[in-house]
């Protein structure tokens, strides 16, 4: 299949796990004012295999924060030319105008469909890159995990618009982690490709300037945004700008 035109993420790509929070309702509220603190690429990650329960908070929160897909290119098609890029025209519950939000489903092509997601990020135990290229078709993106070189450069040859490297440090994300790669996995990473870098795993707004400094394009954060949503994407965009 054709690679994809390379294009720019926003630097600061938020993860909002559904088992962070006590219910629909304060995760709904986070991701709003993940918005109005300048985030406009969120993924949803949902891991406890309840996929109505998965669809009916991904069709909520596009609802709240998403816009027509045919209106939706390909960041590097018009949608978002890097971090500081603004579509505006929605106002977010937090009572400010929110960026143009792109929405990623975490691991489920079937469910990015259903909740017309902006694309589908997948990891090393799910379907192939290919297979899912061919459920959610050219025009959404799709980003693959990797945790190693070998993995990297397999990801590379496939029609993903992203690759994501990590754990770049320790995290309590996953009860299972991968080997942590460190600063230096994350430069070897950036040597073998030149699709879009997303470095994920323990990143903090203490640790995140060296992690693009390393090479990423964009840093992943889940733990560190928990907190305060709004002010804590706000402190990790002006770091990270």
């Amino acid at each position: 299949m054709t690679r994809p035109a390379v294009f720019s993420l926003p630097c600061l790509y938020a993860i909002l796990d559904a088992g962070c929070f006590p219910d629909t309702q304060s995760m709904l509220t986070a991701a709003e004012e993940l918005v109005a603190g300048g985030c406009t690429l969120l993924q949803y990650r949902n891991k406890s295999g309840n996929a109505r329960i998965m669809l009916e908070q991904a069709r909520e929160l596009k609802r709240r924060l998403g816009q027509s897909q045919k209106h939706n290119p390909k960041i590097g098609e018009g949608a978002i030319s890097g971090a500081g890029s603004e579509a505006m025209g929605q106002v977010s519950r937090a009572g400010v105008p929110a960026p143009h939000v792109q929405l990623i489903m975490n691991d489920r092509a079937d469910l990015c469909l259903a909740a017309e997601f902006d694309g589908v990020h997948v990891g090393q135990d799910d379907l192939s890159p290919e297979s899912v290229r061919t459920i959610i078709g050219p025009k959404r993106w799709m980003g693959v995990s990797t945790h190693n070189a070998d993995q990297l450069r397999e990801a590379d040859l496939s029609s993903a618009d992203y690759l994501a490297i990590g754990p770049v440090f320790q995290t309590s994300s996953k009860e299972r982690p991968d080997p942590v790669v460190g600063l230096e996995g994350v430069r070897r990473a950036r040597a073998l490709t030149q699709r879009p870098l997303v470095a994920i795993g323990g990143i903090t707004r203490a640790n995140a300037a060296s992690v693009m400094e390393a090479g990423a394009d964009a840093v992943a954060v889940i733990s560190d945004l928990l907190r305060d949503p709004r002010k804590s994407a706000e402190e990790f965009l002006r770091i990270l700008r």
